[in-house]
């Protein structure tokens, strides 16, 4: 587990995370959503002993991370632009990892190079953006630490690389437990692989919850009631958050469990009535105008 106490850092005077408290769970993707300078980087550098903190605990395992070996071993930090050696190739990358990382395994690394199309004896400086970030993931995944951390990790992968990867993540995690932490300013790249999700926002933590537990007690409905009293008599009795019409037509976001809100549809008389799946990024935007925020111009700008 990851925990993640009252932890604080800035950078002369700039407040670059403010006493954030996260805790991570095992064998589970959490996802950290933010803009850019929301914090993001600088808590992944520093959950990996890349910064240390000015005040709180970052305990990986129980263990303090900074300058701490040990702590350091469990885990694999992919930065927003990997790095390389000078004119290395992705064996000789594979090389290196291999003496820091006793668990490495070369077998599944060069199976998975085949796999991706990427050569071994290629110069990495010749790889396009989403070739490097394919690479530094493979090495990541085989150097087989329990822990994963991934800034940017899918931005420049297209749509079938991505799959691919979430497709590995959920292996391992099957497999052996891995536990992938990922950070991005793009909700929607984390919408089918996070299990729990933080918004980060000018240092601080907005709102971290589990997202099976956000899309239970969430849900969207879309219905044209009979009359008017019926309409207000649902409504009433609904926990609304959002109501949009378009003529006769609601599209309502209401808060309670499915069969809840169900259980008073059946009471009401509709022409026609759905309820309807929530994207993560609805659910977002429902989660943070009730505390005042407008993720839509936090996130998507």
């Amino acid at each position: 587990m990851i925990e993640i106490i009252g932890v604080s850092k800035k950078f002369d005077d700039i407040v670059a995370v403010n006493e954030i408290t996260l805790p991570i769970r095992e064998n589970s993707v959490f996802g950290m959503i933010g803009t850019n300078g929301a914090g993001k980087s600088t808590v992944l550098r520093m959950m990996s002993g890349v910064l240390k903190q000015d005040s709180g605990e970052i305990l990986i395992d129980g263990l303090e991370v900074y300058d701490n070996t040990k702590a350091k071993s469990r885990l694999f930090f992919i930065a927003d632009e990997p790095y390389f050696f000078a004119n290395a190739n992705a064996a000789e990358m594979e090389a290196y990892y291999k003496s820091i990382y006793t668990k490495f395994d070369t077998e599944k690394f060069y199976r998975y190079l085949d796999q991706f199309g990427l050569e071994k004896r290629r110069k990495i400086n010749t790889f396009s953006k989403g070739m490097k970030k394919q690479l530094a993931l493979l090495l990541g995944i085989c150097s087989n630490t329990k822990y994963l951390f991934c800034d940017e990790t899918f931005d420049g992968l297209d749509p079938v690389m991505r799959q691919g990867v979430k497709a590995i993540f959920a292996n391992e995690m099957e497999e052996r437990g891995l536990t992938p932490i990922v950070a991005s300013h793009n909700l929607r790249e984390l919408e089918d692989i996070c299990d729990h999700v933080g918004l980060l926002h000018k240092g601080g933590v907005l709102l971290a919850k589990d997202v099976e537990d956000m899309k239970y007690n969430i849900q969207k409905v879309q219905c044209v009631f009979a009359t008017q009293e019926e309409e207000e008599k649902a409504l009433k009795a609904l926990q609304v958050i959002k109501d949009d019409r378009r003529g006769t037509l609601h599209t309502i976001t209401v808060r309670g469990s499915r069969e809840q809100v169900e259980q008073v549809l059946r009471q009401t008389e509709t022409v026609f009535c759905e309820i309807l799946p929530l994207s993560l990024e609805e659910i977002f935007i429902s989660e943070t105008e009730v505390i005042g925020y407008d993720i839509k111009k936090l996130i998507f700008g």
